[in-house]
């Protein structure tokens, strides 16, 4: 278990749609992007498309971040000190049935079909936290 996960955290993951996932350019600015997630074996599951910003970052510094939205008051608020890699052996979004289970209407939303999903986000980042913080 990761330190400072707590079980009311890690219930937020679960019913969490979109995460904030931040990754450091070459020239040291970050770059916080929503992104969709499952959360599984310790570890979030990011796809996104190969030449993404995020990917390239990821690759040269896998130091990351990923942030769960606070209440309007700055309170609830979950930080997640991580390492981000390319994980080869993760399916297709569609192939992953939590994944899949969990945005398969949100792929429809943004007009897109299970096949074209797959073929624009390809790659499956691992991120593995570290330390989390919140309240």
């Amino acid at each position: 278990m990761i330190d400072g996960l707590t079980p009311a955290f890690e219930a937020r993951l679960k019913d969490a749609y979109v995460i904030w996932f931040t990754t450091v350019r070459e020239d040291g600015m970050p770059l916080p992007t929503p992104v969709w997630f499952i959360w599984e074996n310790d570890s979030f599951l990011i796809y996104s498309s190969p030449n993404a910003q995020k990917v390239k970052n990821a690759q040269k510094n896998p130091h990351v971040a990923l942030n769960l939205n606070s209440t309007p008051d700055g309170g609830e608020y979950t930080v997640f000190h991580a390492e981000a890699h390319i994980d080869p052996s993760t399916p297709p979004p569609s192939k992953h049935p939590a994944y899949f289970a969990k945005y398969e209407s949100g792929i429809g939303d943004i007009g897109m079909t299970p096949d074209s999903f797959d073929a624009t986000y390809s790659v499956g980042l691992r991120v593995k936290p570290i330390k989390v913080r919140g309240e």
